[in-house]
């Protein structure tokens, strides 16, 4: 795993978030995202919940790399099983979220996650990047049925892109890509 430019892609990331919540205008916003059901603006925040969810599974990751094979697969069967109310909080967040935060909050906010997982991956030992976790595949087309942490941070550049490409306001979907799309 090449920490220095995933690392390098996070940063890039974070500028691109910034672009985007502060050139889009209010018109741009309440546009409909294209190939979702979401605007720009709740495509942007499901963006930024994206770099968040993996905050969140990152500890869950340590944990679970280090116990036996049957208990990961177990949490992950179980997460599976309700996909489908996860898709409904998955939805409806940025829904709300929009309704709430204001372009330059969710810069905000984005900008601080991001930053902490960049700080997080610079701390990572070699060994805890190559810990491997199940994760439930039901919830998103990019999480496979073994991910090692590396595999993780770059899932959420992976993620990021395929939903910039998504948003329908200037360049939006046509900057420059991360490594992981190219």
């Amino acid at each position: 795993m090449d920490r220095a430019a995933i690392t390098g892609e996070l940063v890039a990331a974070r500028a691109a978030l910034h672009v985007l919540l502060t050139t889009a205008g209010p018109a741009d916003l309440r546009r409909r995202s294209d190939s979702t059901r979401w605007t720009n603006h709740q495509l942007l925040f499901h963006m930024v919940l994206g770099f968040g969810v993996v905050r969140v599974l990152l500890p869950l990751v340590r944990l679970m790399g280090r116990l036996p094979a049957p208990v990961g697969r177990g949490w992950a069967a179980l997460l599976d099983a309700v996909a489908r109310p996860f898709h409904v909080v998955n939805y409806a967040g940025p829904v709300v979220a929009a309704r709430l935060l204001p372009p330059a909050r969710i810069d905000a906010l984005g900008g601080r996650v991001i930053a902490g997982l960049e700080r997080s991956l610079q701390r990572e030992t070699e060994a805890a990047l190559r810990r491997c976790m199940p994760l439930p595949t039901r919830w998103d087309p990019y999480f496979t049925e073994w991910m090692s942490l590396a595999e993780l941070y770059r899932y959420a550049l992976t993620h990021f892109e395929h939903h910039r490409r998504q948003l329908t306001f200037g360049n939006a979907g046509r900057g420059p890509t991360t490594h992981s799309e190219r």
